[in-house]
C-alpha cells in the first residue's frame, strides 16, 4: 500500500493570484487515478514533480538555492573557507554560516540566493565555486 497517487501529467499553465500560484495540468483519462477524481475540489495534496527525458528516466533538477543553504551550515565547507583564507577568525564558530552566506553573495555578485536558479551569471560562479570546494574536499584526508 502506498501514501501517494502517481501519474504523469503535462504543464499546460501557470498563473498568479493574490492567493500563491496556480499551476494547471494536463492528465490522460488514462492517467488520472480515480481516488483524485473522487476527492472534493479544496482537498489539499503533497506534490512530487520529476520532469521526464524521453526515454522516462527523470531529469535531475539542481536546486541552488537549497545545495547553497545546505552549504553554509556544513563543517567541511566551513573548513575549505578556512583553507582559501574566507573565515579567519578560526574560534568565532558564530560567524562562519553567516560569513560562508556573505561569500557566496560576494562570490555569485548576488543579493540573495533565491537568484541561483534564476540567474545565469550567477549560476556559472556559483557552479565554479562548488566545483572548486569538490575538488578540495576529495583531496582531504579521509580520517
Amino acid at each position: 500500500m502506498t501514501n501517494a497517487l502517481g501519474f504523469e501529467c503535462v504543464k499546460v499553465a501557470l498563473k498568479q493570484d493574490r492567493t500563491g500560484f496556480i499551476l494547471t495540468l494536463s492528465v490522460h483519462p488514462d492517467e488520472i487515478p480515480e481516488e483524485l477524481m473522487r476527492d472534493f475540489v479544496g482537498a489539499r495534496y503533497m506534490c512530487a514533480l520529476a520532469r521526464l527525458n524521453n526515454d522516462e528516466s527523470a531529469i535531475p533538477y539542481d536546486n541552488r538555492v537549497k545545495k547553497s543553504a545546505l552549504l553554509c551550515k556544513t563543517t567541511m565547507f566551513h573548513n575549505w573557507l578556512k583553507y582559501i583564507g574566507v573565515i579567519t577568525d578560526i574560534h568565532e564558530e558564530s560567524i562562519y554560516e553567516p560569513r560562508a552566506i556573505e561569500f557566496i553573495y560576494e562570490t555569485c555578485s548576488i543579493e540573495s540566493r533565491t537568484e541561483l536558479n534564476g540567474n545565469a551569471k550567477a549560476r556559472k560562479h556559483f557552479d565554479e565555486m562548488v566545483a572548486e570546494y569538490e575538488r578540495w574536499k576529495t583531496e582531504q584526508e579521509p580520517f
